[in-house]
């Protein structure tokens, strides 16, 4: 199930456990905030509303507030020795998705937990004997591994210049 929110003057396309940057909103990090603009609400049975869905809203924690990358205005009239230079940088909340809900239901008031990845397994390291590979491979210098594998080789001198008589 998907559904399209508007918020801050912009629509998002979200899933559940989805984690969208969008402007500003009041909430501490860990706090639940709930979108009542929602535009759409896709899935088996779609619905479009007309601005909005009756009854659907959207949950979604609060991860972080973050601020954007500087944008620097910088104005100079020539000749005249007037120059300005303003710098800006937009905030920003990190929002996790939790729930999508229709038919008027309420959000719940604490953000459900994560679901836990499970780790990938290492791979074991070869040895010589077994995987014949050079113990610089097996440690990950692939450079000094590829050196120990070519032949040494001469370095070639430059090109002399001709003298002419």
């Amino acid at each position: 199930m998907f559904a399209v929110i508007k918020a801050g003057g912009k629509q998002y396309r979200v899933a559940a456990e989805d984690v969208i940057r969008i402007d500003r909103v009041d909430g501490k990090p860990g706090e639940v905030v709930s979108f009542g603009e929602v535009l759409v609400v896709g899935g088996d049975t779609p619905s479009i509303g007309a601005p909005t869905v009756s009854g659907a809203t959207v949950a979604g924690e609060v991860l972080a507030h973050e601020r954007g990358d500087k944008v620097i205005a910088f104005k100079k009239r020539r000749r005249k020795n007037s120059r300005r230079k303003r710098g800006y940088r937009h905030e920003f909340s990190v929002i996790r998705i939790t729930e999508i809900l229709t038919d008027g239901k309420k959000p719940s008031d604490t953000p459900p937990p994560r679901p836990k990845r499970e780790a990938k397994p290492k791979p074991e390291a070869a040895t010589d004997a077994e995987g014949g590979e050079t113990k610089a491979k097996a440690k990950g210098n692939t450079k000094s591994a590829d050196r120990a594998k070519k032949p040494a080789t001469k370095a070639k001198k430059p090109a002399g210049k001709s003298k002419k008589k």
